[in-house]
């Protein structure tokens, strides 16, 4: 009999097919990687020996593949300097090498409940470009300075030799900082004082201050739900939500703010970038009929200082209807997308973030718009020409648009595979839900408990994003990752 995890691979690589994306990595990519031995110990740009800083790695759980490392210093007048590491993988994959069209034909890697199709070969993402424990790495080093404000005051980029001396988890960090556990003993066991928890502490509060700098801008604050399917061998078990996260939070600000820094830096340097944006809200009325009803009137043009403030207004007044309400928005807001910034040029800027400069360079072994991104800044620290024509930037950015929303597709199918697993022995059974989509594509709905997404096949007529619903579970297909439900309750007005 085919187990759970068997069936889902299965799933998993009919889906990449399906959207376009390549599952398996192409003989002569096998055998590049098979021909590397050791990790790259030289690279163009000049690098500084940072090896000696307590650099420490936070990433989910089950991570191997380590793309950036941080680690902070206080300084006199109450400013702190923030350092973060960020894996060089140009060193080991050349331009047009057989990994590297691999990597630029699927852009990113695929995480699925059974398996992961990383972009580059396991010897390279989670070994050898992988800044793992106890191991020193070629990196390009983001350095900024943050004010108590939030501000960040000082900047550069440039090459170093680092060593990541603790690789720390979510969900233990989150713990402990949150003061629900011990100290992760990875952490405990470095010997130097002050120790890591001393560090762990310093990067906190400096993300703390960006991430508040970032809310007066209009920032938009969310709560996402992430759902985990469990496994216990290869048996599927339960699917379950995950809470918000504060070490999360902290790589999320401490990244937002160096992919800024990198943005500016290739400017200055008179390069173009690859910019990371999601411009004004395609359905900003919608979002606005949302709001009416709540008390709020949202301005006739799209505000993002103004949609986060009425998104803190209801994070206080409903606490428990806001994770509903965030993934509400952030449908309506539109997906996000790679556009090249010439030099010299205004930049596209990013609604939701509300910042003016971004880019994607802090995860090449995962994304290859980060890659891209990486061979422009080391080009420019090598005082080489840009390796990329505008042209050639502009074909790379709609190609990495696409795989991206194609691989988000895939995810998306295999998740609901799997939760249609888990659901299966409940259909017939009846839940409160949201409306999360409504186009020609169908209508869907979301359950909170169990978190559950499916389409609506009968009483969709008339609904929209927002409306709350009851709705009835009437059938499952696992193997294409339908869950629908039909309408048992008609839409209650808005709290």
């Amino acid at each position: 009999m085919t187990s759970d995890r068997a069936r889902l691979r299965a799933i998993a690589v009919a889906a990449m097919r399906a959207r376009g994306l390549e599952p398996e990595f192409p003989s002569d990519a096998v055998a590049q990687a098979a021909a590397l031995h050791a990790p790259p110990r030289t690279t163009e740009e000049p690098t500084r020996d940072l090896r000696s800083l307590l650099w420490c790695s936070i990433d989910n759980d089950d991570s191997r593949d380590l793309d950036q490392l941080s680690v902070a210093e206080p300084l006199a007048n109450g400013d702190v300097k923030i350092l973060v590491a960020i894996a060089d993988v140009d060193a080991a994959v050349r331009t047009g090498s057989p990994v590297d069209r691999h990597a630029a034909f699927n852009t990113t890697s695929v995480y699925t409940p059974a398996m992961i199709f990383p972009m580059l070969p396991e010897k390279l993402s989670t070994d050898l470009t992988s800044l793992n424990q106890s191991e020193d790495r070629l990196a390009l080093v983001v350095e900024l300075v943050v004010s108590a404000a939030g501000d960040v005051t000082q900047s550069s980029v440039y090459g170093a030799v680092v060593r990541n001396r603790a690789k720390l988890a979510y969900n233990a960090v989150d713990a402990w900082l949150t003061g629900h556990g011990p100290l992760p003993p990875a952490a405990a066991a470095v010997p130097e004082m002050p120790g890591m928890d001393v560090q762990l502490r310093i990067q906190d509060r400096a993300a703390q201050a960006l991430d508040r700098q970032r809310r007066e801008r209009g920032a938009l604050q969310f709560e996402t739900i992430e759902v985990q399917h469990v496994f216990d061998g290869e048996t599927l078990q339960e699917v379950r939500s995950q809470p918000p996260n504060r070490a999360k939070a902290l790589i999320e600000n401490l990244m937002v703010a160096s992919n800024g820094v990198v943005a500016r830096f290739l400017d200055a340097r008179g390069f173009p970038s690859l910019r990371r944006v999601v411009r004004s809200p395609e359905r900003w009325d919608r979002i606005r009929d949302l709001a009416a009803p709540l008390g709020d009137q949202l301005p006739p043009a799209p505000d993002s200082k103004a949609l986060g403030a009425f998104l803190v207004r209801r994070r206080q007044a409903a606490p428990d209807l806001f994770a509903d309400l965030s993934h509400t928005v952030i449908r309506l807001l539109g997906s996000g997308e790679y556009v090249v910034d010439p030099p010299g040029a205004e930049p596209p800027g990013h609604f939701g973030l509300a910042v003016r400069d971004y880019t994607h360079s802090t995860a090449p072994n995962r994304r290859y718009p980060d890659l891209i991104t990486q061979r422009l800044v080391k080009a420019a620290l090598a005082g080489h020409s840009c390796p990329y024509a505008i042209g050639e930037l502009e074909s790379l950015a709609s190609h990495c648009t696409r795989q991206e929303d194609n691989a988000n597709k895939v995810e998306r199918q295999v998740r609901k595979s799997a939760t249609a697993m888990v659901i299966s022995p409940r259909v017939g059974e009846r839940f409160d839900a949201i409306v999360t989509g409504a186009s020609n594509k169908g209508t869907f709905v979301r359950v909170a408990a169990p978190p559950i997404e499916g389409k609506l096949v009968k009483g969709e007529r008339g609904l929209d994003v927002g409306d709350r619903v009851g709705v009835q579970l009437a059938s499952v297909d696992v193997d294409r990752g339908y869950i629908d439900f039909t309408l048992s309750r008609g839409p209650t007005p808005a709290r």
